[in-house]
C-alpha cells in the first residue's frame, strides 16, 4: 500500500489563507491527501471574514486553531506550500517548499468581504491544480 500524498499550508498567522487552503484541499481530496496547516507567527484565531466565506463555500474552518510551523510538522508533510510573500520559511532537508503568490485585491483598492472572496476563488484554483498533480 503506498502511502499518501501529504502537503502543510503555511502563512504568517494561520489564521486566513493557510487556513483557507487548507479547508479547500481536505474538501477537494477527501482523505486522498494528508492535509495540515501552520503559521511562521501562529495568530490567536482564525480569521472570522476567512471562515465566513469559506463557509459560502461549504467548508467550515470555525473550530480550527492556528498553529506554528515547525520543523517536524515540515518533514511529515514533506510539501511546503507557502501562501503569500509574508511567510518566511527555513528550507529543511528532505523537504520540498512552493510558493503561491495569491492574488492581492488589496492592492487593487478592492477590501472586506469582496476582497476576501477573490482569495478565497484563486485559492481553490490552486488548491485544484495541487491536487491534480498529487494525485496523478
Amino acid at each position: 500500500m503506498s502511502k499518501k500524498p501529504a502537503v502543510l499550508f503555511v502563512c504568517s498567522k494561520n489564521g486566513g489563507k493557510s487556513q483557507m487552503a487548507a479547508g479547500l484541499m481536505k474538501r477537494e481530496a477527501g482523505g486522498d491527501i494528508v492535509v495540515t496547516s501552520a503559521g511562521t507567527r501562529p495568530a490567536e484565531k482564525i480569521n472570522a471574514l476567512s471562515a465566513e466565506v469559506l463557509l459560502d463555500a461549504g467548508v467550515d474552518i470555525r473550530a480550527e486553531v492556528p498553529k506554528p510551523l515547525t520543523a517536524e510538522n515540515m518533514r511529515a508533510a514533506g510539501l511546503v506550500v507557502i501562501l503569500g510573500g509574508e511567510a518566511q520559511v527555513e528550507p529543511v532537508d528532505g523537504v520540498e517548499i512552493e510558493r503561491w503568490e495569491t492574488d492581492e485585491p488589496s492592492l487593487r483598492g478592492i477590501e472586506g468581504r469582496e476582497r476576501m472572496e477573490l482569495v478565497r476563488d484563486d485559492i481553490h484554483a490552486r488548491v485544484k491544480e495541487l491536487k491534480a498533480r498529487l494525485l496523478r
